[in-house]
């Protein structure tokens, strides 16, 4: 019983694939590749099969090795000259001591796949795999000798029934894909200076002369970077945690979090974890608060061009600059990953706003995308243009090589055209001049046109000057900071760095905001209202739209009682008309541009609009105070205290404009002809007695209701009893009464609105010096920092 033997399967799941995120398609595995330099054996009854030609080793019964290692490299190496792969299949083991005594080698494509195993009926198969294997019986088996221990041959099967592999592409069956010591030292090095896989095997053909010469393909260098690179990490997460950790000790409202991984259950508290981290710091959340309402996910770090997994949450503040809203370390990359992560972001911004962001821009990224449809179902998701730039470049850099118009082209198509109808034409029309009709990554892109491109994203608020600019760069946050050689070890003092540079300029734009009032380039009420309110640069941005209005005709298309159409153009270019709508009695306006929706600044076509209609401030509706100098104010009143004397001019300049454009179309219509103008005149004089005999009696309700001196509750009766007696006086006592009850009246509204006035000036004053000394305090940290 004690040389009894058992029999071992090993379970060698030779039909799997690398894991690889890539557009190109390699050869994996022994997957059945093209013979286009076949040779034929007459001898084989399978003349259609490749056969290397020249004497081979071949292996026999009886042949000796001196290890099992041994014999596996050796059948190896003669399935690499033949031209298949190889897989260890099964063992026996003694029960004595539990050690292997016989091995058995086959070919790859040994046996058949069972489809009805547990593993992948119980699950769904999101990308299925070619099948390998077709029952190959070729196999080399071994054994050890008793007396000896050497491994003797004791079977072997030389015959496929598969096509073999020429030997120009055996390189590519996995058995013989290695990569050598010296070809990893290569490639650490390649890496370590910013190379990705693509250039980095480019390099090693040329160094050994061929790929068939490197010994395995692209696939491989990728993981073997990716490897490497994951190794790297979780070698240096831990000075990530330590730094966190003493930032929060120093300051408990220093937020982050790490994602534990399934299998951190092996590792102890203080060890490293593979999962994500979050954090953020006092500031970035108040931010958010502040400028929550666009919000971008930066993941071009991540890139082989970066040693970091960096990705930034950002936004633009008041002066138009990017500002932080928090900061992670990505080191898994899958849906559940990024939905942990944007959870936790969301779970750390909510400390002082409670609100989702209205839109979100990231890279144009599959896995992203899942993750932010199930954590901002209601936002609004842009893929970064900037980026679909890039990979543009490098997806059609033969059509870049050989037509140098192309680029410019695609700009326009996709930044100069000014609706849907227009993209769509000048789409085709793009694909149709260079022959790309069929570019499989060009469909895919027109497929997602609604993610990315201007014409379909106006009508939402992303904070951006203009729809054409470079700001939809993502990665501008750390611009200059973090570059392709940064390592963790200098990331902390260059992240450090970059938050006291954005700091300094924002205190700078906050000092210039208040102590340089700009330069006022027309007498436009509206001007010097907007000058009072906005930052500086925004102030800048509205001023351009003032002053373009000077070179733009508003004429009115239609009229639809309170609704007015008007078209809106350049002089000289009505075929460039833009459609302005303008609700008269709601002061608001909608422009066919939509540049107040995306920027949250009014187009100079609306300002034109209010020009010609005599509306000379701008409504509340269209001042945001997220563009504010006063974005950042706690104040609670201070909503009410900016607009307040605004509301009131407002609703005269509504009930003006109404009766205006009425009493318009009233005269049009009455002027046609002599019998309608002297019923006017009638209707006119009727009217003017009515509106006399209602201002009277506006009065009298004001004055029972207690509204003018004299009218406390305490003097009810005495009030009672002056209706009485005025009932009893004659009309022209009572109208002289009436007249001086009104003046009073006008007169203690005047006080009202002084009053009013009066306090709006101390609470701006008290602003003001809030933010002067804001802006010191600010100062003197910063000086500080230097002179330690």
């Amino acid at each position: 019983m004690d040389n009894e033997e058992v029999l071992d399967f090993d379970v060698d799941d030779d039909d799997g694939i690398d894991i690889e995120h890539n557009d190109s398609i390699d050869i994996l595995d022994d997957s059945p590749i093209p013979d286009t330099t076949t040779t034929t054996n007459p001898d084989s009854s399978a003349a259609h099969y490749y056969f290397p030609d020249g004497d081979l080793l071949e292996p026999y019964d009886g042949l000796e090795f001196e290890s099992e290692e041994s014999a596996k490299a050796f059948y190896n190496s003669y399935a690499r000259r033949v031209g298949f792969s190889t897989r260890v299949s099964s063992s026996r083991r003694s029960r004595r001591d539990g050690a292997i005594i016989q091995r058995q080698f086959v070919c790859a494509k040994e046996g058949f796949r069972n489809m009805n195993e547990k593993r992948t009926k119980d699950r769904e198969i999101k990308r299925p795999r070619t099948v390998t294997r077709v029952g190959c019986k070729a196999s080399l088996s071994v054994k050890m000798h008793d007396s000896s221990g050497k491994w003797i041959v004791s079977g072997f099967v030389k015959e496929h029934n598969h096509e073999l592999v020429p030997p120009d592409q055996v390189h590519c069956l996995r058995s013989h894909r290695q990569i050598s010591g010296p070809a990893k030292t290569l490639i650490d090095t390649l890496q370590a200076a910013g190379m990705g896989p693509r250039r980095i095997m480019s390099a090693l053909i040329k160094e050994y002369g061929g790929i068939s010469k490197v010994g395995f393909t692209e696939v491989d260098c990728r993981n073997y970077m990716r490897n490497n690179r994951q190794k790297s990490i979780q070698g240096e997460i831990q000075l990530l945690l330590d730094y966190l950790r003493q930032m929060n000790s120093e300051n408990p409202t220093f937020f982050y979090a790490v994602q534990r991984s399934e299998d951190n259950h092996h590792h102890d508290h203080q060890s490293v974890v593979v999962g994500n981290v979050f954090w953020a710091d006092p500031k970035a959340i108040l931010d958010f608060a502040y400028f929550g309402d666009t919000v971008t996910f930066d993941t071009t770090y991540r890139s082989n061009r970066y040693r970091l997994p960096f990705a930034p949450f950002t936004g633009v503040n008041h002066h138009g600059q990017p500002v932080l809203f928090g900061c992670a370390f990505i080191v898994n990359e899958t849906e559940a990953s990024f939905v942990w992560l944007f959870k936790t972001w969301l779970a750390a911004m909510s400390a002082h706003a409670a609100r989702s962001p209205v839109s979100i821009t990231t890279d144009h990224d599959a896995v992203i995308r899942a993750a932010v449809v199930q954590v901002f179902p209601e936002a609004r998701h842009r893929f970064c243009k900037w980026h679909i730039f890039k990979k543009c470049q490098e997806k059609l850099s033969h059509v870049f090589l050989r037509h140098p118009a192309f680029e410019s082209d695609f700009h326009k198509s996709v930044n100069l055209t000014d609706s849907v109808e227009d993209f769509e034409s000048c789409w085709f029309s793009l694909l149709d001049k260079y022959e790309l009709r069929d570019h499989d990554w060009l469909q895919a892109l027109y497929s997602d046109r609604r993610q990315w491109v201007p014409v379909y994203l106006r009508d939402t608020f992303f904070a951006e000057m203009s729809s054409t600019q470079r700001s939809d760069s993502i990665n501008s946050y750390f611009d200059g900071y973090i570059n392709a050689s940064t390592n963790l070890t200098q990331f902390f003092k260059l992240y450090e760095k970059a938050l006291e540079s954005r700091l300094e300029k924002e205190v700078k734009a906050d000092y210039d905001t208040m102590n340089s009032p700009p330069v006022l380039k027309t007498p436009s009420p509206m001007e010097k209202q907007a000058s009072e309110l906005y930052t500086r640069k925004l102030f800048t941005r509205f001023q351009e739209e003032l002053v373009g209005t000077l070179t733009f005709m508003a004429s009115k298309a239609d009229d639809d009682g309170d609704l007015g159409t008007y078209q809106v153009a350049k002089y000289g270019e009505t075929h460039k008309a833009h459609c302005v709508k303008f609700n008269i009695l709601e002061m608001r306006a909608n422009c066919s541009c939509q540049m107040f929706e995306f920027s949250g600044i009014v187009c100079r076509h609306i300002l034109a609009v209010f020009r010609v209609t005599n509306l000379l401030t701008l409504p509340p509706y269209y001042i945001l105070k997220r563009w504010t100098r006063n974005a950042k104010s706690s104040v609670i009143f201070d909503d009410y205290g900016l607009h307040a004397y605004d509301n009131y001019l407002e609703s005269h300049t509504v009930r003006y404009n109404t009766l205006r454009h009425k009493a318009f179309n009233f005269v049009q219509e009455a002027g046609k002809s002599i019998y309608t103008c002297d019923v006017a005149l009638v209707a006119l004089q009727e009217a003017a007695k009515t509106v006399s005999l209602e201002m009277k009696n506006e009065v009298r309700r004001t004055m029972a209701n207690g509204h003018v001196k004299g009218s406390s509750a305490s003097d009810g009766e005495h009030i009672r009893r002056s209706e009485e007696c005025q009932q009893e006086e004659p009309e022209d006592e009572m109208d002289k009464k009436i007249i001086e009850l009104r003046h009073e009246l006008e007169l203690a509204n005047r006080k009202c609105e002084a009053y009013r006035t009066n306090l709006l000036s101390v609470l701006k004053e008290l602003e003001d010096q809030k933010l002067q000394v804001s802006i010191k305090v600010q100062n003197i940290k910063i000086s500080l920092k230097d002179s330690l």
